[in-house]
């Protein structure tokens, strides 16, 4: 899913946050006209807290500003992924196996672009939906953006 500016951005900045001790869970380098915002998500089997990224905001920070990847200005933003956690490789979706995700493709399939069901698994290069009774295969390159649908047990 991870676009060549995106992997660009993530070659760069993947070590830093791996030798801060984090996982980097990916990236979301959004442009709203002149105003663009950098996204950057950290994980952590410990959990990650507002000082953790305030660490890896600086840390990355400092390379993009050496680096100077990204042309004009944006805010950039470290987050930990949350119980809505997007999912961006086939790794991350094997791993939420089993979990309702919602998912919007870059184009329409069988006239709609948003689907929301039962995470099957991976089979290839394939994310596997179960919905509405009917299991669907999308290729990771057709999705646009995926999201774990937290549950709250009542």
């Amino acid at each position: 899913m991870a676009s060549n500016k995106n992997a660009a951005l993530e070659a760069l900045i993947e070590p830093v946050v791996t030798a801060m001790g984090f996982e980097l869970w990916g990236i979301e380098h959004l442009s709203q006209g002149k105003h663009s915002r950098l996204v950057i998500y950290i994980d952590s089997p410990e959990g990650i807290t507002v000082d953790h990224c305030a660490d890896v905001s600086r840390q990355v920070s400092g390379i993009l500003d050496v680096e100077d990847p990204i042309p004009g200005q944006y805010q950039l933003e470290v987050s930990s992924p949350g119980m809505d956690r997007p999912l961006f490789t086939l790794a991350q979706f094997e791993r939420y196996k089993g979990n309702t995700v919602s998912l919007r493709l870059r184009a329409p399939f069988e006239g709609r672009r948003k689907f929301k069901g039962l995470l099957a698994g991976i089979d290839g290069d394939e994310v596997l939906l179960h919905l509405d009774g009917e299991e669907y295969c999308f290729p990771i390159d057709s999705i646009d953006q995926a999201r774990v649908v937290p549950q709250f047990d009542a």
